[in-house]
């Protein structure tokens, strides 16, 4: 019996020194509504004491604690403490699902069946991360599975920003005992449309706002890359990335050449790209991997998607003011987008993105969380 109380007091020591080791966000901080939609903060932990907040408000991972190798904890992801300082926001994308389509559609226009649709154009003259009120601004239906799981979903309407068909999506999202949040999509339609989802949170493993990011070492498995023109669309090559650049088959830091004479950076003032993933007989893959040399945080990426899109933070500027006051300058973040790559309805020999109605969109994104 006295074992048995000295294991138990020592479980809740431990327990009570992890979760004074940050604070989290108070969920009345979310209350709101959208359209008479309801808004809400939901809090997930794990076992190791990690944890996250996300909002059922675009999908939005709120917060991510995660401690360096001395333990310490920092919220790793871009954001706000309040859900209004989202609706003020000048980046509109920090921590949201993305739909329906991740990434630029061309002049905003695709054929599908021998009919041409007109998508939202919100990006110049083109269409980018699923137009004007994409995922990232509407109000999921939440549903919390238990301490480590949340469950979401939402009904994208036919013609919604100008795609075909109704889509239904359920996005789950976990923190698992093994360091990871998984991110799980599944949709179905009763039209033929096209479907590209992801993620977009915005990353420092120094803490949110606390730095650049040019100093974190980045490894990608991809030996080529789809380039772009000065808008920022592919222009259909797929391009080797030896002797260039966008070469990170070894680790490299990540501002070791972001400011090369090359004009794909020039184009994305920085790295802004989709790297074709290389093939791999896992249907989940490690994709990218990604450390911070000062704290020892590292996060490694897994996916069964064929690209993914590595995004420097070149357009942050100072002027969104976020958690803790810090405001977020230039290149103070990067995200790593699991997905098809961009455009794919107007290149054939992209992998295709269409979503038939006998079908269900399947993806999956895993961020798994490392000290060294």
């Amino acid at each position: 019996m006295r074992i048995y109380l000295i294991v138990l007091a020592m479980f809740v020591l431990g327990a009570c020194s992890t979760e004074s080791a940050y604070k989290l966000i108070e969920e009345s901080n979310f209350k709101g509504d959208v359209n008479g939609e309801k808004v809400m903060l939901f809090t997930l932990k794990n076992k190791n004491g990690l944890a996250t907040q996300i909002t059922n408000y675009g999908g939005r991972v709120v917060n991510l604690w995660l401690p360096d190798r001395e333990g310490k904890f920092e919220d790793v992801v871009l954001g706000y403490n309040t859900f209004d300082g989202y609706l003020n926001s000048n980046e509109i994308y920090f921590g949201a699902l993305i739909g329906r389509y991740g990434n630029r559609i061309a002049n905003g226009k695709f054929s599908l069946d021998g009919k041409e649709y007109t998508l939202a154009t919100n990006n110049g003259k083109n269409h980018l991360h699923g137009g004007i009120k994409g995922f990232n601004d509407v109000v999921w239906q939440g549903k919390k599975v238990n301490d480590h799981k949340l469950e979401l979903t939402y009904m994208s309407k036919d013609m919604e920003e100008g795609y075909p068909g109704n889509v239904t999506i359920k996005v789950v999202y976990e923190l698992t005992d093994a360091n990871e949040l998984k991110i799980e999509y599944w949709a179905k339609t009763d039209a033929p449309t096209f479907v590209n989802l992801t993620h977009h949170s915005f990353f420092n493993l120094h803490g949110a706002g606390k730095g650049s990011i040019n100093d974190h070492v980045l490894f990608i498995d991809a030996n080529n890359y789809t380039p772009v023109d000065d808008g920022l669309i592919p222009t259909g090559e797929i391009a080797s990335v030896t002797g260039t650049p966008m070469d990170f088959t070894q680790p490299t830091a990540i501002g070791k050449r972001v400011d090369s004479d090359f004009d794909q950076l020039k184009y994305g003032l920085g790295y802004d790209h989709n790297w074709v993933l290389n093939h791999s007989k896992e249907k989940v893959r490690l994709a990218a991997r990604i450390s911070e040399p000062a704290s020892g945080r590292a996060m490694e990426v897994y996916t069964n998607e064929p690209g993914l899109q590595f995004y420097g933070g070149n357009f942050l500027n100072g002027k969104d003011v976020g958690k803790y006051g810090l405001s977020y300058e230039h290149r103070t973040a990067f995200c790593l987008e699991t997905q098809h790559f961009p455009d794919s309805p107007n290149h054939p020999h992209f992998p295709t993105t269409r979503l038939n109605p006998e079908d269900e969109y399947y993806s999956i994104c895993i961020y798994k969380f490392i000290t060294k």
